[in-house]
């Protein structure tokens, strides 16, 4: 977020101070770039790794203040959730081995956290959505106590005023609200960060732009939330609808959303970006510490910009411009934020270097870019992307229609490798994280794919959580081997060893796909449903999904059998014959619960009741398919 110490501005006198600052700092910066003072003789690169923390059973591990404390690292910070960490790799000269050197230093970094979590019985993940995320993960208690994340999601509450209606469709489709912006904790990303000379900065800029569609095509390792298969790269679509502060109503405006691609090429500086965002968005939130940045720089002192960096850390671009400070001389970055976490520090370090090298001899090759290609059909690649990743044809420059895969075989990847040669990076780093991604494009096995590929096979021998749980368990184990993606097996269930199903949680484990009739459908309706889709059991709700009653196959056996020998109405209504006022249970509530509850009724069916709508439903076939497991893995063990 660019400053530790913020707050939500108060009063309108702490706003209008703040928006004073703000504006000042974009004037001090404007002087400042009319200047030859920025550093531009030492170009560094330098990344962000996000990463989820694991329990035993390889749910969220809510533990990463814990974590950190043991750790006592500075390079180990904390994000959003409980469950996530981030570390910072120092930033490295961009020349000879830099590359083998970043995953070299982000590799031990990675063990020494991993070491420390490891005292807690946790581990860590390095993917882009952790597959076995829950909703109840998601809740208020589990922000991270640091009171700039609090600030952060009140703020955006505040501007929203409303739950955040979630609608993503991919091969499944989810559609869910809930009340915290807290979903953008699901999103772990590897940001790359590169040194921009101030007056290439505009070139540049468009150059990450163009480029941003066939980057993240080739690395997507999102394909999964809550179970669903979505989009490719499922991060882009939650991220921005988790963060958005628009509100319907306003008939045909056009407000653009706080994560953002943009809305044009860059014509001249950075400046254009800052006083845009500045004009779009509101201001979430103040720096407690404040600064005069004009009368800073009068004084020969090189100012921080602090109002400027708090308000651009609260505007996503999915390429950020950055401002920094080192030794009193400025410099400027751009900020890679395309890119997910994992599915290894190899795969991680190839597409780095696929954005480095594009970064550095693009333009060479299409200096009249923004004559040449449409702003749009750069837009519109990364959403393509974004959804289907390397299945996917790019409207690409010259009017032409290509594939992902062509693109980067023939065209982009060629030039990319030009472009790390030209800054002398040592060739063999070049070839062998080139041949990685190589491999990746032809065998087609990204993350997301192998994700997809895993949940097919997988969903033919067991339950959808021990589907995610294995898929989760074998990234693990194949992240800690080492290997890149494309050499990975399919997940297995041989990691699940010490899988322990006492620890689920009804909403993990419950049906969701519910086949309901209303009171006043008829009989005979119900008797056919349960014939075409073998049910034992049949929810009865209203309009509003409110629970109204049970159907069971025992019912209607009752029913069918005293039929003949009572007199009947031409019709019976479902209300007649349907179990009222069933028992129920809560989606947080835990297995054992439910076992304890229909052992003790005696019922062969718990439908699931969360603000008094009906949201699934718990019966014995979801026990016996746990059980199933259990034995079947208990058995193998004994072998």
């Amino acid at each position: 977020m660019g400053e530790e110490k913020v707050t939500i501005p108060t009063k309108k006198t702490e706003l209008q101070h703040f928006v004073k600052c703000l504006l000042t700092d974009v004037r001090t910066l404007e002087l400042m770039l009319a200047t030859d003072i920025f550093d531009t003789e030492t170009i560094r690169i330098g990344a962000e790794q996000e990463m989820c923390l694991l329990d035993a059973n390889w749910k969220p591990a809510m533990n990463n203040m814990e974590v950190l404390k043991a750790a006592n690292n500075e390079l180990f910070t904390s994000e959003l959730a409980k469950f996530n960490l981030e570390t910072n790799i120092d930033p490295i000269e961009f020349k000879g081995k830099c590359l083998s050197q970043l995953e070299s230093n982000l590799k031990g970094l990675l063990e020494e956290i991993r070491l420390t979590a490891q005292t807690f019985d946790s581990d860590i993940i390095l993917t882009g959505i952790l597959p076995t995320i829950r909703k109840f993960d998601l809740e208020f208690d589990n922000i991270t106590p640091i009171p700039r994340y609090h600030s952060l999601m009140k703020a955006l509450a505040k501007l929203r005023g409303s739950s955040i209606q979630l609608n993503i469709e991919g091969i499944d489709e989810l559609m869910f609200k809930h009340d915290s912006p807290m979903l953008e904790a699901c999103n772990t990303g590897f940001q790359v960060h590169l040194q921009i000379d101030p007056k290439e900065f505009a070139i540049k800029y468009n150059t990450a732009q163009a480029i941003a569609g066939p980057a993240l095509a080739v690395g997507t390792n999102s394909s999964m939330l809550f179970g669903k298969r979505l989009w490719a790269e499922t991060r882009v679509a939650l991220f921005q609808q988790s963060i958005d502060t628009r509100t319907t109503g306003e008939h045909f405006r056009d407000k653009s959303p706080r994560v953002m691609f943009g809305n044009r090429w860059l014509e001249k500086s950075i400046i254009e970006i800052y006083k845009e965002d500045i004009s779009r968005f509101r201001v979430l939130l103040r720096a407690t510490e404040e600064e005069d940045s004009l009368e800073k720089w009068k004084e020969g002192i090189t100012p921080n910009l602090k109002a400027l960096q708090v308000h651009n850390g609260t505007v996503y671009r999915w390429n950020r411009p950055c401002y920094g400070v080192k030794n009193n001389i400025p410099h400027l970055r751009i900020e890679n934020r395309v890119l997910p976490a994992g599915p290894t520090v190899k795969d991680e370090i190839a597409n780095a270097a696929l954005w480095l090298g594009l970064m550095n001899k693009f333009d060479e090759y299409y200096p009249d870019l923004t004559k040449r290609f449409e702003f749009d059909d750069a837009k519109s690649n990364f959403f393509a992307a974004a959804r289907y990743g390397l299945d996917n044809k790019f409207n690409w420059i010259d009017q032409k229609k290509i594939h992902a895969s062509e693109l980067l075989l023939k065209e982009l990847i060629p030039i990319a490798k030009e472009g790390l040669q030209q800054v002398k990076l040592d060739k063999t780093d070049i070839q062998y994280y080139f041949d990685i991604l190589e491999e990746r494009i032809k065998t087609g096995l990204t993350g997301s794919n192998w994700t997809l590929k895993s949940y097919n096979k997988l969903s033919k021998e067991t339950t959808k959580d021990e589907v995610v749980t294995g898929i989760t368990a074998s990234m693990v184990a194949n992240q800690k081997s080492g290997k890149p993606v494309h050499e990975w097996q399919l997940a297995d269930l041989d990691n699940l060893k010490e899988w322990q199903p006492d620890a689920l949680l009804i909403e993990e484990f419950m049906s969701t796909d519910l086949i309901t009739v209303q009171k006043e459908d008829i009989v005979d309706l119900v008797a056919e449903m349960v014939d075409f889709r073998r049910l034992r059991y049949v929810l009865v709700e209203d309009e509003q999904h409110h629970l109204k009653g049970v159907v069971s196959a025992h019912n209607l056996l009752k029913w069918y059998s005293t039929k003949n020998i009572t007199k009947q109405k031409e019709f019976v209504l479902v209300e007649e014959i349907m179990i009222k006022d069933p028992i129920t249970i809560s989606p947080t509530e835990s297995i054992t619960k439910a076992i304890e509850l229909m052992d003790e009724k005696k019922i062969g069916c718990l439908p699931v009741v969360e603000n008094n709508k009906l949201v699934g439903l718990v019966t014995e076939r979801n026990f016996r398919a746990i059980a199933s497991r259990l034995i079947k893995r208990l058995i193998k063990a004994t072998k």
